[in-house]
């Protein structure tokens, strides 16, 4: 993708800094972000406060595509404050840009609105894609409907609209998963987590960034996708490719009662690792797709690559 507008909200995390980096030296990129940062070359920030309009709306004008990654991170424990957050982080700031796209000139040619996978039940029977997959009424599932539906209702005649539903996105900028995970396997904890069994659904930043292309180029193309790799793995074999593409030949595996208490203490949920999701791009397959990173070992390489060794080695 060459020579785009693009507008990313909520593009000072770890995905949208992913994004600008795989963008940035041939695309003029807008960033909307409640942290304030200095723009630089082709990357320009605005700030906003996520609920009100504000001179950053003028950044949407002739856009070619909004990404809209905005939301409190999950990765938090379950309060009655902490779950409102969630909800009005991802709501309150998609009906906000609907409202604003609705009242501009030349709105953006297209929205990506991010979601995630695990709006699909804990699934370790069959997988889950578009057309078949189920969905309970647990937390993070409400969430993730409530999400959807505020999307879903903002009719814009001439934005085409488009959900990613993400899996567990990998990449090498530092506050994704990789990190966390490296540094299980420096302290020789780099084992399954719970019984192992569990589908871990991932995708390669590679493969987000080229779902967006692919679904800007193709205009008839609008809805829903499941933005995850054709070959969901359980976490065992997650864990154990990643063992054996940083050298170490064995880590312990941490239980499920252990995760419940670490959850505890550092102020997260344990269902973040013990999660079935088995989710596959059924849609995008079928509309012609191609993915970059399908097999998780060369996606693993091709992430290591990027990182310095002292990153999952002590020595």
């Amino acid at each position: 993708m060459k020579n785009k507008r693009i507008v990313i909200t909520g593009g000072s995390g770890f995905i949208g800094r992913s994004l600008i980096d795989l963008w940035q030296h041939n695309n003029d990129i807008i960033v909307i972000s409640r942290q304030e940062m200095p723009s630089a070359d082709r990357v320009r920030y605005l700030h906003w406060d996520g609920v009100h309009k504000g001179p950053w709306c003028e950044a949407l004008e002739q856009a070619d595509i909004l990404i809209n990654l905005a939301g409190k991170s999950v990765n938090c424990r379950y309060t009655g404050k902490n779950k409102q957050e969630i909800f009005d982080s991802r709501t309150v700031t998609t009906r906000l840009l609907g409202e604003v796209i609705a009242g501009l000139k030349q709105p953006p040619k297209l929205w990506v609105n991010a979601a995630s996978a695990t709006i699909y039940r804990h699934a370790e029977d069959r997988p889950m894609d578009e057309f078949t997959g189920e969905m309970m009424n647990d937390f993070s599932v409400q969430v993730c409907k409530k999400w959807e539906q505020t999307f879903n209702d903002i009719t814009l005649p001439h934005t085409r609209k488009a959900i990613l539903r993400m899996g567990i996105v990998l990449g090498w900028e530092k506050g994704g998963v990789m990190y966390p995970y490296m540094n299980l396997l420096k302290f020789g904890l780099g084992g399954y987590q719970g019984n192992g069994k569990q589908r871990y659904t991932w995708v390669h930043i590679a493969d987000v960034a080229g779902m967006i292309t692919w679904l800007y180029e193709n205009e008839h193309l609008s809805g829903v996708f499941n933005c995850t790799s054709p070959n969901p793995v359980l976490n065992k074999d997650f864990m154990r490719t990643l063992r054996q593409a940083t050298g170490y030949l064995f880590g312990l595996p941490a239980p499920a009662f252990m995760l419940e208490i670490g959850a505890a203490i550092i102020g997260t949920e344990s269902e973040l690792l013990l999660k079935s999701r088995w989710v596959l791009p059924t849609r995008a397959l079928k509309e012609g797709y191609t993915f970059r990173y399908p097999e998780l070992s060369k996606a693993i390489d091709h992430i290591l690559a990027h990182v310095p060794r002292s990153a999952y080695h002590l020595f």
